[in-house]
């Protein structure tokens, strides 16, 4: 692999051309080696067309008669990924479905030929380009830096394009003529208001990495509210991945990974994913798929509404599409390429805690708890699930005992925290989200759920917000985060119905996820809240699984974590250590007494510390005898001794299987200890092997 790539990004090759000819591939590995070109903004073609490009990727827009992308090019393969022209966004504003931008006329969509750009044509009836902002990146939320994390900076360098549109009397007239049905004097008020709403297209491009953000803003400039129905914040015509004759029933999309921070009910991008919509695309005849069904026709927008009225004088903004380009097709790759995106965009999930969860919340406990970490070098303390820790209540008396635990945490140097259940749980037929199909309660993700736009909903959130301020807890572990339901009720004061609920509970959650990013409060969230200011989620894991004898829980855990950073960074994940019995399984199970089973403790210790990775230590104790704490001091300070190089990516070289030794292999080409191997034997007796490490990407 490694000759290859060098083989490749020796080659020069020139080519003679009477037309404009394509970009050569970038010789430069920006995974290896830091890209230092700056991201620009510029006119060509008199001012007909703007290029907003990084050197890795460039995106091109045409500005007459509209706007539109005329092409977005992977300058580090030399490839074009767009085959034809589309809106630039689609909006549905009090029912009437408007493009915003766009070209029409494109005579083949398999392809697009420069000589074709000056015969394409504006739709009338679409919003119209009237100009465009260039500036810098802006932070989207917030960030307290107030714990161990990488030196980031944030927001991440780059450059912001703004396109701004409006719609014309007559495309107004035009719209309006096809709903007969209203009364002229609501047509009249109809148009009065659309002719006062700018929708502004948003994009961020980001130094040294192929990496561009898109979204929408809609400005109503009118004097009464304009609801705003559906959005689609992304429409391109991408280059087909494959393509088939046949009926198909797997195909693979284009080699872009994309993704929105409207995401959840999921642990990973994918499947919380659920913003990102590759269709057909009915303009494209000439396509091999004979009844036309390759999805190559990339959408970003809700599934639901968001069905919300903005009042006069104010502005919507639409979540924020990401969209990474890869440059090639490996999979350890493309997975480094995501990391690298995530670091970018959401830095501060390279902050990585060592937490302990404690299992009572009395204050004997949590102060064992808390002398114990200080005494190994663990950070952080969780008052987990079923302690008795109740982040619900308001008592004055026991708000201020918290607040006691907290202040003797921060004189030894420990952050506190605490766990609170969100949606997986019923609280009532009057609170609980009501199903649109049914009318009743029932139908959500977990069963039942409150919603978070019912009263009970606004109180927990207020309970939140007021918790945090009086006590100066430092962490939430937020179980059954709110998972994207939809809720049919018309008497909840956070939402009209349907339509409008989805958009606003994820507004409350994300709002709040957000203020605590600003405060320094670090987030562990079982679902995919990254971009909105989560910190961890789970690695991945089967929960009964910690309910196996002891020596298979180790197997597992190494499988886990080599599995779960295949996208996720070591300290995007967190992992599971039962030093009291969890899920049954008895005694075989179960770590305490600790001295007595220091073996599988340490094990735990070193497939957690080894990979960089956090995992929850439950029990009453971290310690129980000095030879336990020596081994657990042990691990912790190896961890914080090469913490830098451990934390930063994985390189995956064997996955554990209980047959050989496993191995992951960390690499950071930027550190003065560029790779650290950690090689594990799974069996009984000493092993001798030759193991070739692939250094490349150090």
């Amino acid at each position: 692999m490694i000759d290859t790539v060098k083989s490749i990004a020796a080659v020069s090759v020139t080519l003679l051309c009477t037309s404009t000819p394509f970009s050569a591939p970038v010789a430069k590995d920006w995974l290896v080696t830091p890209v230092a070109t700056p991201v620009t903004v510029q006119e060509r073609r008199d001012g007909r067309e703007i290029v907003l490009s990084n050197g890795l990727i460039s995106r091109t827009f045409r500005l007459q008669p509209n706007a539109a992308t005329v092409a977005y090019d992977n300058l580090m393969t030399g490839q074009s990924m767009l085959r034809g022209v589309k809106p630039e966004a689609r909006l549905s504003l009090d029912g009437l479905s408007l493009d915003v931008g766009g070209l029409k006329g494109q005579p083949d969509y398999a392809y697009l030929l420069e000589e074709w750009l000056d015969d394409l044509r504006a739709d009338p009836n679409a919003f119209h380009f009237v100009g465009y902002e260039v500036g810098k990146t802006k932070a989207r939320l917030p960030w307290k830096r107030v714990r161990h994390c990488a030196d980031l900076p944030w927001p991440p360098p780059g450059t912001s394009l703004t396109m701004n549109y409006r719609l014309s009397a007559a495309a107004l007239e035009q719209a309006v003529k096809g709903r007969p049905q209203i009364a002229v004097a609501e047509r009249e008020r109809l148009v009065s208001r659309l002719a006062n709403v700018t929708v502004s297209v948003h994009y961020e491009m980001y130094e040294a990495i192929p990496l561009l953000c898109k979204w929408l803003t809609v400005h109503n400039g009118s004097d009464g509210a304009v609801r705003l129905n559906t959005f689609t914040s992304e429409i391109l015509a991408m280059v087909e991945y494959e393509s088939h004759v046949e009926n198909y029933e797997r195909w693979n999309v284009p080699n872009i990974h994309v993704e929105s921070d409207y995401a959840f009910a999921g642990m990973n991008a994918y499947v919380a994913n659920h913003t990102t919509h590759w269709e057909t695309d009915p303009d494209y005849l000439t396509q091999v798929s004979y009844p036309r069904e390759n999805p190559c026709l990339l959408e970003s927008r809700p599934p639901v509404g968001p069905d919300l009225d903005i009042p006069p004088g104010e502005t919507f903004e639409s979540f924020r599409t990401f969209e990474l380009i890869f440059d090639g097709t490996e999979r350890e790759r493309n997975g480094l390429a995501v990391r690298r995106m995530y670091r970018t965009i959401a830095p501060w999930i390279t902050e990585n805690p060592i937490m302990m969860h404690v299992r009572r919340a009395d204050a004997k406990s949590v102060r064992l708890a808390i002398d114990q970490c200080a005494e190994v070098g663990f950070e952080m303390v969780i008052l987990t699930f079923g302690s008795g820790f109740n982040i619900e209540n308001e008592d004055p008396a026991y708000l201020a005992q918290l607040k006691e635990l907290a202040d003797y945490a921060h004189s030894k140097g420990i952050e506190l925290g605490g766990y609170s259940l969100l949606s997986s749980r019923r609280i009532s037929d009057e609170h609980d989200v009501i199903d649109v199909e049914t009318g009743r309660p029932g139908g959500a993700k977990f069963g039942n759920a409150p919603c978070i736009g019912s009263q009970w909903g606004r109180d927990y959130f207020r309970k939140l917000y007021a918790f945090y301020e009086k006590t100066g807890f430092d962490l939430l572990e937020h179980d059954g985060s709110y998972p994207g339901d939809t809720c049919a009720s018309r008497t909840h004061p956070g939402h009209r119905g349907y339509d409008d609920s989805q958009w606003t509970q994820w507004r409350t959650i994300s709002d709040f996820y957000k203020w605590c990013r600003g405060r320094g409060i670090y987030l562990n969230v079982p679902d995919f809240y990254y971009l909105v200011g989560s910190t961890k989620c789970g690695m991945g894991y089967r929960e009964t699984n910690w309910s196996l004898p002891r020596a298979q829980q180790i197997l597992h855990g190494r499988q886990n974590i080599y599995d779960g950073t295949w996208t996720k960074t070591p300290s995007m994940g967190w992992m599971f250590v039962p030093l009291t019995q969890y899920h049954g399984g008895g005694p075989a199970a179960t770590i305490e007494p600790l001295a007595e089973h220091l073996d599988a403790y340490e094990a735990h210790l070193a497939n957690n510390f080894g990979a960089g990775v956090q995992a929850c230590y439950r029990g009453p104790r971290l310690y129980d005898s000095p030879e336990t704490k020596t081994v657990v001091k042990k691990w912790v300070d190896f961890f914080k001794r090469y913490r830098d190089i451990l934390e930063s990516d994985v390189i995956h070289v064997r996955r554990a299987d209980g047959r050989d030794i496993d191995c992951l292999l960390h690499v950071n080409p930027q550190l003065k200890i560029k790779c650290l191997a950690m090689v594990y034997n799974p069996l009984d007796t000493d092993v001798q092997r030759d193991l070739t490490l692939p250094l490349y990407y150090t």
